[in-house]
């Protein structure tokens, strides 16, 4: 039913966080796989990316990724981003009743800068989920995922930690 997508560069830890919250999705049958898309990663992304089972793409085309995932839909997401809890829920819900792509609900618990908060909202900041379909008609050859996710959204009712947010609180505990 559903493919992840992240793409990344360096991301070891952010991307070990992710994949952790993902793990809801696996157990109850609902993500069928995770790609990840490096651009040259030196740290051992490689390695999370290959102990979670997920494919791990050195050289890619974003049309020919979409078109290989086996997932009707898609969720785009940032390393270090983490859907919250009824993250699984939320998804089969929508997917069920409207084709539309959708983004998850900022978590409530944290909250951008007050800079932050009048800049515009990066296209991956809540995930985006959108149908394969969809997707395949806007992926173009060279194509990064923030190109396929700046397209309007519905929302969905559960709620996702930003990367942004992830990096903050590490940063913060060091």
């Amino acid at each position: 039913m559903l493919t992840i997508i992240m793409e990344c560069r360096d991301n070891e830890a952010e991307l070990a966080q992710t994949l952790s919250a993902l793990v809801a999705g696996a157990v109850e049958g609902i993500v069928r796989d995770v790609i990840v898309l490096d651009h040259g990663s030196r740290d051992g992304s490689a390695r999370v990316a290959d102990a979670a089972g997920c494919r791990f793409l050195a050289e890619w085309d974003l049309k020919e990724v979409v078109q290989s995932a086996r997932g009707d839909w898609l969720l785009l997401l940032e390393p270090g981003a983490r859907p919250l809890a009824g993250w699984v829920d939320a998804v089969v819900d929508h997917v069920a009743v409207d084709p539309k792509p959708a983004r998850f609900a900022a978590s409530r618990n944290h909250r951008p800068s007050f800079f932050r908060r009048f800049g515009r909202t990066p296209p991956l900041e809540n995930g985006y989920l959108v149908s394969k379909r969809e997707a395949a008609g806007i992926a173009r050859r060279g194509m990064g995922l923030a190109e396929v996710a700046k397209g309007g959204a519905r929302q969905l009712v559960a709620e996702i930690v930003p990367a942004w947010a992830v990096k903050a609180m590490r940063a913060g505990l060091r």
